[in-house]
């Protein structure tokens, strides 16, 4: 009896990492804020990162600041993904252990202010962190559903973590070039339609990556928050390009497109959805395919009317 009995412990030893690794009850990558607060009153070890707005004008306590900016790129390419030593120093800055859950929290001003948290996620998630979610409605929606505020600093210690990136979910320029030229992929230009048809543009030249579509990332949303699970289907159904072996969520710098990666890879379970990081500021760098680029004369036309518009405040 007695190896039995061994085996029986050894095998019970070897269960209990798996236990340390299970998400919390509840946990889903898009939490309410009821469903986060419930969460937090029975997991204190879940850790919160508030990533936009004013922290110190108030966050969900225990919250800890993760500036945006420390997850982006230079300024010349901010869609760049950061090299692993930097990226180390921030998760090990924030406390973030592989099998931590996180919590990530935007201040909820917008759609666009989405998009910063799922870049964020999508960054946590290609470093090995598993159990990942956003607060749906952001720090506002918390604050509007009257849960606790804080605006003591939290301070934690710092982790060990060395992750490694994994590209599961990113696709480099030199991909995309290869696949906008075999048409292999679905290319879907998140960014509002006046950018897509070349009508405006923020960096590098305007137009859209040949063959690309184009869903607005802002079509998921009703204010600042994502529209209901059926909903959102029903938007992504209606899609007019079919699906593909892989798809390519992009934008300018990668912003607006982690919100499209997001719905459509962690909520909609679309297969191999993945994030093309640099987007149309690193696509534009060179001469590479691209549709609707307007004449040298209509794109300043556009740019000169759109001046003026602003100037009058129409």
């Amino acid at each position: 009896m007695q190896p039995s009995i061994r085996s029986l412990l050894f095998l019970l030893v070897l269960s209990l990492p798996m236990t340390a690794f299970a998400a919390p009850q509840g946990w889903a990558p898009l939490l309410e804020p009821a469903q986060l607060k419930s969460i937090l009153d029975s997991n204190p070890e879940v850790r919160v990162i508030h990533v936009t707005g004013d922290y110190a004008a108030g966050h969900i306590p225990g919250a800890v600041a993760a500036p945006y900016p420390q997850f982006r790129g230079p300024q010349e390419n901010p869609g760049a993904v950061l090299d692993i030593s930097a990226l180390t120093a921030v998760v090990q800055r924030l406390g973030i252990e592989e099998n931590s859950a996180v919590a990530i929290v935007h201040q909820g001003s917008n759609p666009s202010d989405f998009g910063a948290a799922a870049r964020v996620y999508w960054t946590l998630k290609s470093l090995g962190v598993q159990d990942l979610a956003l607060l749906n409605g952001g720090f506002s929606a918390w604050s509007a559903a009257s849960l606790p505020v804080s605006t003591e600093v939290t301070t934690v210690a710092a982790s060990s973590f060395s992750p490694s990136w994994h590209d599961d979910w990113r696709v480099t320029t030199a991909e995309v070039e290869a696949l906008v030229e075999d048409g292999s992929a679905r290319l879907i230009d998140a960014r509002p339609p006046t950018f897509f048809e070349g009508l405006q543009a923020s960096t590098g030249r305007p137009g859209t990556i040949k063959g690309a579509g184009n869903l607005n990332f802002e079509n998921w949303f009703e204010g600042s928050r994502v529209k209901p699970q059926a909903q959102v289907s029903s938007i992504l159904a209606s899609y007019e390009q079919g699906a593909a072996p892989i798809t390519v969520s992009f934008c300018n710098t990668g912003h607006q497109a982690a919100v499209n990666w997001f719905v459509m890879s962690e909520l909609q379970g679309v297969p191999n959805t993945r994030l093309y990081a640099e987007s149309m500021t690193e696509w534009s760098m060179e001469d590479r395919p691209m549709d609707n680029q307007p004449s040298r004369i209509r794109h300043y036309w556009e740019m000169t009317t759109g001046w003026v518009s602003g100037l009058l405040g129409s």
